[in-house]
């Protein structure tokens, strides 16, 4: 797979605010990137510099081979969606989604066939005579992302086209996007603030936290391997509880010893615990057991959530676990009752703070 997008040590100032820190990453050919994260860590700013409507304070940004750094919007091949659609409201869907190909000068029937296949590609054929008024807001974002296709750009910047969206149009979108993405196979960045949009359609995640790319991989790799408490944190729900080293492969925590498949590096270790890996046990012999009090359970459907207190040298420790619900019932575990768990060796993740 041929690198298409290489960003380069790219910095960006606002006055004395530093917007972005030195952010590195590629992007290869027919890739969806998602670059994610908290609002005002840079990843808008960063999509506007890839853009060029924002100029970086140092860097470099290499397009198929070609260094665009310094080069005007115009001059870049990109297409574009915002959050707000940016529809221009006097003309028809028609009109809105061949404006850039009439600006390129194409002729009348490139334009009609171009526009009939977008038409296709979104499902609005029979809307095309409309105004963006009369359409829903799903349906209008459909059309700010075929204006964007129109021209065949190289790449797609996508920046949080779903967020003003309810949530069952924004679910139905996401499939929607992706699946174009990979039928036209257009290399798109996209930047969201919603995890559960960037698991569900990246390729690769960019995990940005105030200006600092915290890290890049797969979904998979981030949910299942992450290297900071940071990213732990944010991609999915975790425990983050301080330990100490005892060896190599062991570490105190919760006043007891517990066994760890990871190297431990350093004495002072932060341990990230995803709730679906703590697992009911009624085994006291089984590895990493833990006792504690269940203080809220909060059914979800398919399992519940459970809050238990671990108390420990006179210390409390709250962790978030999943009760299955035939678990549930079985054990008839309820409010106050007293629970046993085991860590899985495995699951126990060793992150930086």
């Amino acid at each position: 797979m041929s690198v298409y997008l290489t960003v380069s040590k790219i910095s960006k100032s606002f006055g004395s605010f530093q917007a972005l820190k030195e952010a590195s990453f590629s992007v290869n050919e027919g890739e969806l990137v998602c670059i994610l994260g908290p609002s005002g860590c840079g990843k808008t700013t960063l999509l506007r510099v890839i853009a060029g409507l924002e100029e970086q304070n140092s860097g470099e940004i290499v397009q198929k081979g070609v260094t665009i750094s310094n080069l005007p919007p115009d001059q870049r091949d990109f297409g574009i969606v915002f959050q707000s659609y940016a529809l221009f409201p006097n003309l028809t869907i028609k009109k809105n989604i061949i404006f850039g190909l009439q600006t390129r000068n194409q002729s009348s029937e490139i334009i009609e066939n171009r526009l009939n296949e977008l038409l296709s590609l979104i499902g609005l054929e029979s809307h095309k005579n409309k105004y963006p008024a009369q359409l829903s807001g799903g349906e209008q974002q459909r059309v700010a992302l075929a204006r964007a296709l129109a021209p065949s750009p190289g790449l797609l910047l996508l920046d949080e086209p779903l967020s003003a969206l309810d949530a069952k149009v924004r679910q139905f979108l996401r499939l929607e996007i992706k699946n174009l993405q990979k039928k036209l196979g257009v290399t798109t960045i996209m930047v969201t603030h919603d995890q559960e949009e960037a698991l569900s359609m990246a390729d690769r995640i960019i995990l940005m936290n105030k200006g600092v790319i915290e890290q890049i991989g797969t979904p998979q790799e981030l949910y299942s391997k992450p290297e900071t408490s940071f990213t732990a944190d944010f991609i999915g729900k975790t425990n983050l509880i301080s330990a100490k080293k005892i060896s190599e492969n062991k570490f105190k925590m919760f006043g007891q010893e517990f066994d760890c498949s990871e190297p431990l590096m350093s004495e002072e270790i932060t341990v990230a615990i995803r709730p679906e890996d703590i697992k009911i046990s009624k085994q006291l012999s089984e590895p990493n057991i833990i006792q504690g009090r269940v203080l809220e359970i909060e059914f979800l459907g398919s399992y519940s959530i459970g809050q238990v207190e671990v108390q420990y040298n006179d210390q409390k420790e709250i962790l978030i676990c999943h009760l299955p619900i035939d678990n549930n019932e079985q054990s008839s575990i309820a409010k106050n009752s007293q629970i046993s768990f085991s860590l899985n060796p495995n699951s126990l993740k060793i992150v930086s703070s």
